[in-house]
């Protein structure tokens, strides 16, 4: 009974007037507007009680679950944005951190001032002052997007042209004298610390004429070039006397990789360097820098050094955000050639060069940011379609429940416009409040994140939680009932307008395929919503097909001697069409989460492959030398060794004519057979590869290149200790654990010279693998390399291991959705059933044929929707496999030879959900039969019970 109608004695209209007292009134024969006013004929004219508080008080559980159902998704669907635009950020100040100060940084660089110039003005212009304010120029020309850093820019002065020292005392490798360069830069007090000495200072007005400066070193350059404080380095002048620069101090850099010193390494560490066309006895000579006081830079006018002008800016990594990476790519093409050089060269000088290789490092990025996007969008289309469904699930299952109590109010003249506002408010109290909740819990456990698509996000789904309901219950309500047909799945026929929204949907999953199948996941977002499609379409058509297995098993489960197959039939039969949004959510969340189990699944084996093709086994000690004769027995003792291949590898090993080398592994046939059948690498047979009992060339397992170059006839091969051997290709496979190129011999160790079959490398197997034991046994005498920490690298970017996390959660979150739809399509049919097994109770039915009656009433619904999921699942992975590339969320910077990952089919990601799904839909079913058991059969039959 409607609270509004008569619980609270108001009209459907809200009038405050009492029916009873306006009737008794009238019965007296009094209008009711003159009754009389004594206490015995006194009309009481009662408050209306509010709606929303009336109902939110007759149903606080209900409220309460809409409540946390609306927060809990409101708050995934603000995370997900968040938690991309956090790994995206991540990855992309990752990439920019990995990549040298030198490549990430903006270069603006300025020739000397002109020489027709006077000496004064071009002076002037290689001073702090001037270079200042240009400095504060340039930082205001280049605005956002890039962003530069003020703790690690700088600028100054240096000479292009490296001067000669003649100072004997200087080292000299080769007898060429060390070179110098002059640099003049800003901040070297903030950014180094004294070790010895003091800070160079420029005590007079320095000009070009000046013949004495000061200038301090670094530690390595000090050290490197024998200099400390109080040396003079004499430097050749023009047309006057050397310039002598007295080292003051020692500076410790206190950043030695930021952007200030590791722009210009030279500034921090010398080189030395080769003469070129020299060849490797190529004469050298040491490269460094003497680092002046900034007022001291005019000096550098009197030598032939060539003093140009910087500006170097570092980019300031924490504001660097991925979804600025496009604009950060325009603006610098804009300053290496555009307006904003314009801007540049009028605020420091029209000679003004821009210089940065940033553009390349964001061009890297954003590849493997649209390699990565679309599958996670996979992900997000099919957890947000799941979601929106168990939103309009709860929607349908609050009219369902309220039906009558709708129909009353609109019998009683309730309109349409007024009971559906009513009900938006109802709901807006209860999901706003909600919503808001989950975006604030969203927003503080993922901060970073942009909050516009955040808010975005969570208002879209309070939006359509708010009006679910009150849609559902005008499209049920939209003409006023008394009684309602057969709404059964087995009794009512699809309508037209059903039919062309159904085609509607199978001609927009075709076309996403193609389009997937075509131009491939990353070529857009139009192949993205693919997999979620398929299962939509896959559930219409399961809806469509539902009914007719019911109708053709109803007639011969009638004839069977039993009750409960034919009562489960009709009562399945007798299921709602509403049925349909279940059937929905759960071939759409099994096709997801078949397609990302498939997917993450396809990366890890991408990951293992790659990391055994570079190891070759579990674990691989190799050396350039032949390996102690006692290595190979501590290593079989290592925890978890199982296996051990010794191996003598040959790298220049050089066959026939001897003009090309190919490396040729020496191995025992039996035990290294072994090895190759356990890693699937060339597996072959031993005996054919065993050196012949009588001598003759020995057979080798050939690469196919190798075998195609020199056929099956014997050859010569030289071996890298002067020793020949022939061979002849008896095998050919494309992979083999010793060898991680594409060209290799293998032949049996035995038919080597003795020093040619003594083992460099020791292949082992084995699970968990102790890397220290091992590294511990192998000592200084090889490198180790295990497989699980060659895996583990492969994943060097956050970008890939955020998009894996996000992809996970998404499908773990779509899962749960699922389960929740079903659980609600349960509760819909709940108070039914629990009525139905307290009438059969009364007739004789026991409690575990009520189990058995509810479970098998549910399983015509469960059981079509795991198998057709798991086959959805199947055929999506099917369809979809040519277009999607794993390769590069799998292996982003690793440069292996694995080819294309394509995605393959995960027996666990099509199983394990379908059957989660059948042993859900049981448990349910025995918890219910369980509960309604206790509480017995008088209260679910109270008369006048409408269920």
């Amino acid at each position: 009974m409607s609270p509004g109608t008569e619980a609270d004695g108001t009209g459907a209209d809200g009038a405050g007037v009492s029916r009873t007292e306006a009737d008794r009134a009238e019965a007296g024969g009094v209008p009711p507007s003159r009754a009389p006013s004594s206490p015995a004929f006194r009309v009481a004219v009662p408050v209306p009680a509010p709606w929303i508080r009336t109902r939110l008080r007759a149903a606080p559980t209900a409220a309460c679950a809409l409540a946390l159902l609306v927060a809990l998704t409101a708050c995934l669907a603000a995370a997900f944005p968040s938690a991309v635009d956090r790994y995206e950020d991540a990855g992309l100040r990752r990439a920019v951190a990995q990549a040298r100060p030198e490549s990430t940084a903006l270069r603006l660089s300025a020739p000397q001032p002109d020489v027709r110039l006077p000496r004064e003005r071009r002076e002037e212009a290689l001073r702090p002052g001037p270079l200042g304010r240009q400095y504060a120029r340039v930082r205001t020309a280049v605005g956002r997007p890039l962003v530069a850093d003020p703790g690690q820019s700088t600028y100054g002065v240096r000479t292009a042209r490296p001067l000669p020292a003649p100072d004997p005392w200087l080292p000299r490798p080769t007898g060429l004298p060390a070179q110098f360069v002059l640099a003049a830069q800003h901040g070297l007090a903030g950014h180094a610390t004294v070790r010895s000495g003091r800070l160079p200072r420029a005590g007079a007005r320095v000009t070009a004429a000046t013949p004495a400066v000061e200038a301090a070193v670094t530690a390595e350059t000090a050290a490197k070039l024998r200099i400390v404080p109080g040396a003079v380095i004499h430097l050749p002048a023009v047309e006057r006397a050397p310039l002598a620069v007295r080292v003051t101090g020692v500076v410790v850099p206190r950043d030695p990789g930021g952007g200030y010193w590791a722009t210009q390494p030279l500034l921090r560490s010398p080189s030395l360097v080769r003469v070129p066309g020299g060849g490797a006895d190529a004469d050298k000579y040491w490269l460094s820098a003497l680092l002046l006081a900034p007022e001291a830079a005019p000096a550098m006018l009197g030598t032939a050094g060539n003093p140009w002008r910087y500006w170097q800016l570092a980019p300031a990594t924490g504001d660097l955000h991925s979804h600025d990476a496009d604009g950060l790519r325009s603006a610098i093409a804009s300053l290496e050639s555009g307006p904003d050089l314009r801007a540049v060269r009028a605020a420091t000088d029209p000679a003004t060069d821009a210089e940065t290789d940033l553009d390349e490092v964001l061009g890297r990025f954003t590849r493997l940011r649209a390699g990565v996007r679309p599958l996670v969008a996979v992900a997000a289309f099919g957890t947000g379609t799941v979601a929106a469904v168990v939103l309009l699930m709860a929607g349908a299952l609050a009219a369902d429940r309220r039906r009558a109590e709708l129909a009353l109010l609109r019998a009683r003249g309730g309109s349409l416009p007024g009971v559906t506002g009513r009900l938006l408010a109802e709901t807006a109290v209860v999901a706003l409040p909600a919503g808001a909740v989950g975006l604030a819990v969203a927003l503080l456990a993922l901060p970073g994140g942009r909050p516009l698509p955040a808010v975005a996000a969570a208002a879209t789904v309070t939006v359509a939680a708010c009006a679910a309901f009150p849609l559902r219950a005008a499209l049920a309500h939209r003409t006023v009932r008394v009684h309602d047909g057969r709404q059964d799945v087995t009794a009512v026929r699809p309508s037209r307008r059903r039919t062309v929204a159904e085609l509607t949907v199978l001609a927009v999953a075709l076309g996403a395929v193609e389009t997937l199948r075509r131009r491939g996941a990353a070529a857009d977002q139009l192949g993205a919503p693919a997999p979620v499609l398929i299962g939509v379409a896959a559930a219409l058509l399961l809806a469509r097909l539902h009914p007719l297995p019911l109708r053709a098993l109803a007639r011969p489960a009638a004839r069977l001697r039993g009750l409960l197959g034919v009562l489960s039939l009709a009562r399945a039969g007798r299921a709602a069409t509403s049925a349909v949004l279940p059937l929905l959510a759960l071939l759409a969340a099994l096709t997801t989460a078949a397609f990302g189990g498939s997917v993450l699944a396809g990366v890890r084996e991408a990951r293992d492959h790659a990391a055994l093709l570079a190891v070759g086994a579990d674990a691989r000690v190799e050396a350039t030398a032949p390996l102690p004769s006692g290595l190979p027995e501590r290593v079989r003792r290592s925890p978890g060794v199982r296996g051990l291949a010794q191996v003598s590898l040959a790298y220049q090993a050089k066959p026939a004519d001897g003009r090309q080398s190919v490396p040729l592994a020496g191995v025992d046939p039996r035990t290294y057979a072994g090895l190759a059948d356990r890693t699937r690498l060339g597996a072959f047979d031993a005996g054919r590869l065993r050196r012949p009992a009588g001598g003759g060339a020995l057979p080798a397992l050939a690469s196919p290149q190798v075998a195609r170059t020199y056929g099956t006839r014997p050859f010569p091969v030289r071996l890298e200790d002067g020793s020949t051997v022939t061979v002849r290709v008896a095998l050919v496979r494309a992979r083999t654990p010793a060898v991680t190129g594409a060209d290799f011999l293998v032949v049996d160790r035995a038919g080597l010279s003795r020093e040619a079959a003594r083992p460099e490398v020791l292949l082992l197997t084995g699970g968990r693998l102790d890397a220290g034991a091992l590294r511990r046994a192998a000592g200084d005498a090889g490198a180790v390399q295990v497989r699980a920490e060659e895996r583990a690298g492969y994943v060097d970017s956050p970008l890939q291991s955020g998009a894996e996390r996000v992809y996970t959660a998404a499908v773990a979150a779509g899962a749960g959705y699922a389960v929740l739809a079903l659980l609600l399509s349960l509760l819909r049919a709940a108070p039914e059933r629990a009525a139905l097994l307290a009438r059969l109770r009364t007739m004789g039915l026991t409690r575990a044929q009520g189990r058995r009656l509810l479970v098998l009433e549910s399983l015509p619904q469960a059981l079509p929707a795991a198998v057709g999921g798991a086959l959805t699942g199947w055929a999506a992975i099917r369809l979809l496999s040519p277009g999607v590339d794993l390769t590069t969320i799998a292996l982003a910077s690793a440069e292996t030879a694995t080819g294309r990952t394509e995605l393959r089919t995960d027996a666990m990601s099509l199983a394990v959900p379908a059957l989660a799904i059948l042993a859900v839909t049981v448990a349910a079913a025995v918890v219910q039969a369980w509960w309604t058991g206790r509480r017995g059969s008088i209260t679910e039959l109270r008369a006048g019970d409408t269920r």
